[in-house]
């Protein structure tokens, strides 16, 4: 896999040594000694599946700040919650620029965004670039393995499409340096995507004839082509894709519980066993029993594909501080199983993970989320604490022996008029704990860890559940507001909600994904694609706005989403170290690196509005088939 990954490199993208146009012979790596075999083949793809993966489980060195964690404080459910670092990324209307994110990965990792998903377009596009050289490949095995490419080279430009907007278009392996790259409009590349992704339906094979789990099949390849369909403005066909998993090839939505259950801590946290628990255990996710899953991503310890998430970490609240106390003063301990003081009935180590909150939800998605027709859905299991899914912080109990009143009883968050937490932001929000939970084996087979992160596991990158809410998506742009509703119903009876909607809005839509895809869904780039789709239909949002695809830099439904629902960005929060929460509508596009304009020496990359080096008169290629061409001249 290193060879892989050292073996091709977009120069003008990551930038360039003149050391590295001088390779040594002895150490420098030839792609054509091992593309040339179908087991180099099965690497290149291996290598897209693994990185695929990443965007959900890497971590930087210091172990926070997963890639997802971005995407989500940079949207209507989450923010930057590391308020002890005077550098936390707060104020994003002045922080965002090309410069920021470069090195700073516990900051944002909008810089890894660019890199990584360039890197993995390289990876896709090593195999078409090569598939001819390899022999005695038929025409369906070579069509599987380039529908495959297509789909991860797709996937990565459908986000930096809506993360980044117009990029330069990258489909060949450079022979040379290219440092001439030019910006592709996302128009043209959307075309692009769209018509490798309907190749790719036709020749990838159905999970069902598949050998393995976690592998790229027809149904994921069917489902990013739906979203292809939808920021292109093809209801009608986003909709057929739809009702194709929805009602055939072997999916349905999981209404019963499943697989293995896992109630680890039950003197702890005990869990009622239901069907959104089952759906969420990680030994759940790959396994044929689950019909739900149309492409999951396997990650087990003891493998070589083994990353520790840090999903508790990350996600979880910082409860184990001196800021966060009882009415006597004495905080929670984060003890280890050897200590004389343990309680294994008061173990929220080990039952909710230790969590640090670089990023913590907002009150929007706490609590205003789950009111539907202004009433808060109690029996939604996705929102409910007494089955042990969504966990409160008034669930937690003290567990310091030395606090002889308050052991044992429930955190509060007063005692009478006296605030009893400093930093609300970081140390006191609830959370859904069946979607963050993960056993750390670290911390489960060694009883001297204070230090319960979360472990490694099996993730979602499409369920079926998301196919109802792209198809009711569709419906609404289309005007068909009957059938999106019913398919909005769908998810929510599946969580045995009993607040239904009458009617549906795109708000509601988007308000659906929330509670069903957090963590799942790259909430901010979904959020500006959505935005974009919205504008093309010209149907209204739920504040009755409408929005022109040419503007969107000066107003948009993400920014709108913000502003009214996040109670952060919109109310100038100020953290415990000074710095205010700010956003501002051009942000929905994120800044092109000014390392990537900086290496592409000898023609000028286009840079979006609202940040340094944006010039409208940059020339961009309108046409797919031009920039290819012109990759072509190169090599």
């Amino acid at each position: 896999m290193k060879k892989i990954y050292i073996a091709v490199v977009l120069v003008a993208f990551f930038g360039c040594k003149k050391s590295y146009l001088q390779p040594d012979p002895l150490s420098f790596y030839e792609p054509e000694a091992t593309f040339t075999t179908k087991s180099g083949l099965d690497a290149a793809v291996a290598m897209c599946d693994k990185h695929l993966r990443d965007y959900w489980s890497y971590t930087s060195t210091r172990d926070l700040s997963l890639p997802i964690s971005t995407e989500y404080m940079l949207s209507d459910l989450a923010v930057a919650g590391k308020t002890d670092d005077g550098n936390i990324f707060a104020d994003v209307a002045t922080r965002l620029t090309p410069t920021s994110g470069e090195n700073t990965d516990d900051v944002n990792m909008i810089k890894y965004f660019w890199d990584e998903t360039f890197n993995g377009v390289k990876y896709a596009n090593t195999i078409p670039s090569f598939i001819e050289k390899v022999p005695g490949l038929d025409s369906a095995t070579k069509h599987e393995y380039l529908g495959r490419a297509y789909f991860h080279r797709a996937f990565r430009y459908l986000a930096l499409c809506f993360q980044f907007g117009d990029v330069p278009l990258v489909t060949q392996i450079p022979t040379v340096p290219k440092q001439d790259y030019k910006t592709t409009t996302r128009e043209a590349i959307l075309d692009m995507i769209t018509s490798d992704m309907e190749k790719a339906v036709a020749w990838v094979p159905e999970q069902s004839s598949m050998a393995y789990i976690g592998m790229v099949s027809k149904g994921a390849c069917r489902q990013l082509l739906i979203k292809c369909y939808l920021a292109t403005g093809q209801w009608d066909k986003a909709i057929e894709q739809a009702n194709i998993l929805i009602g055939g090839e072997g999916y349905s939505l999981m209404t019963g519980t499943f697989g293995t259950f896992e109630n680890p801590f039950p003197s702890t946290w005990p869990i009622t066993r239901n069907v959104i628990w089952d759906l969420h255990r990680p030994v759940n996710k790959c396994i044929w029993a689950n019909k739900e899953a149309i492409l999951a991503m396997p990650d087990r310890d003891g493998t070589d594909a083994a990353i520790q998430q840090h999903t508790m970490r990350n996600w979880g609240p910082m409860w184990n501080i001196g800021t966060l106390v009882s009415p006597a003063g004495k905080y929670m301990q984060c003890y280890a199983t050897s200590s004389k003081s343990y309680n294994p009935n008061l173990d929220f180590n080990s039952a909710v993970g230790r969590g640090i909150a670089p990023i913590r939800p907002t009150y929007f998605a706490q609590h205003d989320l789950w009111a539907v027709n202004g009433i808060e859905d109690t029996a939604d299991l996705r929102h409910n604490s007494t089955v042990g899914n969504w966990a409160r912080m008034d669930s937690l109990k003290y567990n310091d022996p030395s606090d002889k009143v308050w052991y044992g009883k429930n955190l509060r968050l007063y005692n009478g008029s006296t605030l009893l937490c400093t930093d609300t932001v970081r140390d006191w929000f609830d959370w859904p704990h069946y979607k963050v939970f993960t056993l750390d084996p670290n911390h489960v087979g060694n009883p001297a860890s204070n230090n319960n992160k979360g472990g490694s596991a099996d993730w979602y990158c499409y369920r079926l559940a998301e196919t109802y809410l792209l198809r009711a998506e569709a419906e609404f742009y289309k005007g068909d507001v009957g059938s999106a509703t019913a398919d909005v119903n769908a998810v929510r009876m599946r969580a045995k909600c009993k607040q239904l909607y009458a009617t549906v809005g795109i708000g509601d839509i988007v308000n659906e994904r929330a509670r069903e895809l957090y963590m799942e869904e790259w909430r901010h780039m979904e959020l500006s694609r959505i935005s974009w789709s919205l504008a093309l239909s010209g149907k209204a949002d739920e504040w009755g706005n409408t929005y022109n695809v040419k503007t969107l830099t000066d107003n948009n439904y993400w920014f709108q989403r913000i502003q009214h629902y996040s109670d952060y960005y919109n109310k100038n929060r100020v953290t415990v170290k000074g710095r205010v929460y700010t956003i501002a509508a051009n942000n929905i596009y994120w800044p092109i690196p000014q390392s990537a304009i900086d290496a592409n020496l000898y023609a000028r990359l286009h840079q979006n509005p609202g940040y340094d080096g944006y010039d409208p008169s940059v020339v961009m290629w309108t046409k797919w088939e031009d920039a290819v061409a012109d990759e072509l001249k190169a090599r």
